[in-house]
């Protein structure tokens, strides 16, 4: 698969100046993501139904969201101190195991995990920090200022391609299966995905550079004195306003409206598909001068498809909704990170505060996350109420202030 996937990208980029193309480590990057995404998109759609299945509680369903994200930046930050002291792929690696380990759990909890969610939420939220803050400082690590947009929709496009098989495959056997042992067998390849996507990143090597300065308390310093990158992580604050229902409630919705998980993990795949569509179109046409116009696009795409659900929540509704998320979602993600990375470079220390810029990314980022799944649970936890078309069209209005919150390059 390497061998294959390599040859493709090397194909693609023959006729691309030598800086603009992907090195080896950028490759097998990309193909330890998409395994990991593969087992995650499986195990990660169907954990909220599993638990809506178990419960039919949107409190409890959001209570466990909650308690992940606030877990994450802790973990960010214990995550970035390792990076810091030995090495990224220290937390990586990490954070592979310990989340093939948390599904292992799982597996072996079944209807238990009701009973400690809690600390299933917990576990959770800081394995996956340490698999994402080493993820995010190795995607800076492997990319440049002149190939790192193409890199990123190469990355979107393969992160895109994994969660467009996970969830059909899941839910067909989820659907085969009677009760919920369905469930335990998808939540049993995802933690083998896991286990595979461990052994491929021992092809990447550990960074030279070893027991450096965590500066993370001088970070809200540096914020005083950079304007531009406080405007950027309260870019990421908003964004967080409409990512955290939406990383739990449309799987939910569509149960609702289709009780079905086999139509669920389905209709995954059209919209990866749409989501692939839109990183091939990015990764061709995008540019660095357009930034805020890119922004301003995808807040629109999600009020008009917010606007759907305003009438009624019915299957096509809910899918006409999510069809218009899945288009602009891409846009938005690859238009802040590609600002945001192209800003780390010109903090202090050149490049030193790369960790230390992701760590803080995560923190605002779910603040936004739980406050919005809080106001959700306050409001909107009545599924057959007419409150969720309103929380969902204002939290996409706060998109806007991404707008604000950066510059074209």
């Amino acid at each position: 698969m390497y061998l294959r996937i390599r040859t493709w990208l090397q194909s693609r980029g023959n006729t691309l100046p030598q800086e603009k193309r992907l090195t080896r480590e950028a490759v097998i990057s990309l193909i330890i993501h998409s395994t990991f995404q593969f087992g995650a998109s499986m195990s990660g759609v169907f954990l909220n139904l599993y638990l809506w299945r178990l419960t039919h509680s949107v409190a409890v369903n959001g209570t466990y969201s909650i308690i992940v994200y606030i877990l994450t930046p802790i973990g960010f930050a214990i995550g970035g101190w390792m990076i810091k002291k030995k090495d990224r792929m220290v937390s990586y690696r990490l954070g592979i195991m310990l989340i093939g380990l948390f599904y292992l759990s799982v597996i072996i909890a079944q209807e238990a995990l009701v009973e400690y969610y809690i600390a299933f939420a917990i576990f959770n939220g800081l394995a996956g920090a340490f698999y994402w803050v080493g993820y995010l400082t190795l995607m800076y690590d492997v990319s440049t200022e002149q190939n790192r947009i193409r890199y990123l929709a190469y990355n979107m496009i393969f992160f895109t391609l994994a969660s467009l098989a996970g969830p059909a495959l899941a839910g067909f056997i989820i659907r085969l299966r009677e009760g919920l042992s369905g469930y335990t067998i998808v939540f049993g390849i995802a933690f083998c995905m896991f286990l595979l996507a461990a052994l491929i990143s021992l092809k990447i090597k550990a960074s030279s550079g070893h027991h450096r300065v965590y500066y993370l308390k001088w970070t809200g310093l540096i914020m005083k004195k950079n304007r531009d990158w406080l405007k950027a992580l309260l870019g990421f604050f908003g964004m967080g306003l409409l990512q955290g229902t939406m990383l739990f409630l449309p799987n939910i919705l569509l149960f609702q409206v289709m009780p079905r998980e086999d139509i669920v993990g389905y209709l995954g795949v059209l919209y990866s598909s749409l989501s692939i569509a839109m990183g091939m179109f990015i990764s061709k046409y995008a540019q660095g001068s357009k930034s805020r116009m890119y922004l301003a696009i995808s807040t629109i795409g999600y009020l008009v498809g917010v606007s759907l659900l305003l009438g009624s929540i019915t299957l096509w509704t809910v899918v006409g909704f999510m069809i218009l998320y899945s288009v602009f979602s891409p846009l938005q993600g690859n238009t802040m990170t590609g600002y945001y990375y192209g800003l780390i470079a010109k903090l202090p220390l050149k490049g030193e505060l790369k960790v230390e810029s992701v760590v803080v990314r995560e923190l605002f980022l779910n603040v936004g996350r739980v406050i919005s799944i809080f106001c959700f649970i306050t409001f909107g936890s009545d599924l057959e109420g007419g409150m969720i078309p309103w929380i969902l069209m204002i939290a996409a209005l706060t998109q806007f202030t991404l707008v604000w919150s950066i510059k074209n390059r």
